[in-house]
């Protein structure tokens, strides 16, 4: 297993060692011991969800402001561009994201640590997306970026407007978010 930590410390790429053949294809997708190990910290993760969505629908930018989630998401079928965005006041990197493609066939993962909005568009006819969290779903709790404010300047990888949400449609600007610490 590799992992890279990509240009804001803490959000991890994870890349699986891939086993296979004419056959097919064996992985092991999560291993408490080695994510610990690769996150240098003990992650407990209470929660598992799975989406399903078609081309351009675009999820996010999610996030809770209090019981914040960390999240090791991945795919497994189809393609998307996931985000991460940095909403830590006290961090150097606040208000800046970055963002992978995540697909069935490259088989990465993201962990994405609390303190941080995310979201993600489809690339692909639809895709199954899967997400680990530390902390259980808290409706009153959660918020929502909006996917296009011109502060973060997200560099979406397609044309046109996304299928969204009716409330990922009225999601807050960066400046007006309540954010962390």
């Amino acid at each position: 297993m590799k992992a890279t930590t990509l240009a804001i410390p803490g959000v991890i790429l994870i890349e699986p060692a891939v086993f296979g053949d004419e056959r097919g294809f064996f992985f092991e997708s999560f291993n408490q011991r080695r994510f610990d190990e690769l996150v240098g910290r003990p992650v407990t993760f209470v929660q598992d969800n799975h989406s399903r969505s078609a081309r351009h629908v675009l999820r996010g930018l999610h996030y809770q402001i209090r019981q914040p989630q960390g999240k090791l998401v991945r795919v497994v079928q189809g393609e998307v561009f996931d985000v991460a965005v940095d909403l830590r006041r006290s961090s150097p990197h606040f208000g800046q994201w970055v963002g992978v493609v995540l697909s069935a066939d490259n088989k990465h993962q993201l962990w994405i640590p609390e303190g941080f909005a995310h979201g993600f568009v489809v690339l692909s006819e639809r895709a199954e997306f899967l997400y680990k969290t530390t902390d259980y779903y808290a409706p009153d709790a959660e918020r929502c970026i909006l996917w296009n404010d011109k502060d973060l300047a997200i560099d979406w990888p397609f044309n046109g407007e996304p299928s969204l949400s009716a409330k990922d449609a009225r999601g807050a600007s960066f400046k007006a978010a309540e954010v962390f610490a």
